[in-house]
């Protein structure tokens, strides 16, 4: 049965990563923001073995401990293809922005689309591509739960303001959440968990 294991918010921005957990007590990170020994104490703490770190966005907060984590277990990186390049390059990663320190510099990672399907034992992960906060934002929906990164949050929605944001785009991919079937448990890129029926019904960027 999968777990998933909520870590305390990481980065200046305060942004959620999750380890998700299968039988076998091997692990995905659903981002990685920051303080790579933190996370890895946490897999120890959890008996879990890290393989893979599926990434929902290219944003600095998202990926700050990305090399360090792939240099510590030899894990695999995904990232959706239209934000491939922030792994190489810091000024589309925001640190500029925000005015952070670089990003150290991401090797090997395997480039994503909708069409991509990525498994953990016995636990898959179905990507949806969902553009607006970034081009290559996704969710990633496993059984049910959906990592919503920083496309969907509770009772809001990721900025478009930023470089890359498209607010047309973001409307576009919140209306392919909002078709999606079942009672989706949500955990977002940033504050609580949510539930997707919770946020057709009070979410105004959804109704």
């Amino acid at each position: 049965m999968m777990r998933v294991f909520r870590l305390k918010p990481l980065s200046v921005c305060d942004t959620n990563c999750y380890i998700v957990a299968s039988d076998a007590g091997n692990a995905a990170l659903i981002d990685a923001p920051d303080d790579a020994p933190y996370i890895l104490d946490q897999l120890d703490f959890y008996n879990l073995t890290l393989k893979k770190i599926l990434l929902t966005h290219g944003h600095f907060d998202h990926i700050g401990a990305v090399a360090d984590l792939q240099e510590a277990t030899g894990c695999e990186v995904y990232i959706h293809t239209d934000d491939y390049v922030k792994l190489k390059d810091t000024g589309s990663a925001l640190t500029g922005f925000f005015g952070v320190g670089g990003v150290k510099p991401i090797k090997n990672a395997i480039p994503i689309t909708e069409d991509t399907v990525i498994e953990l034992d016995e636990i898959q992960f179905d990507v949806l591509h969902t553009p607006g906060h970034t081009s290559g934002s996704v969710c990633y929906i496993a059984g049910n739960v959906m990592f919503s990164g920083d496309t969907l949050f509770a009772r809001s929605i990721g900025r478009t303001d930023m470089p890359d944001g498209d607010m047309k785009k973001m409307m576009q991919s919140l209306e392919k959440i909002k078709d999606l079937g079942g009672d989706l448990t949500i955990y977002p890129g940033h504050m609580s968990p949510t539930t997707l029926e919770t946020e057709k019904r009070l979410n105004q960027y959804l109704n």
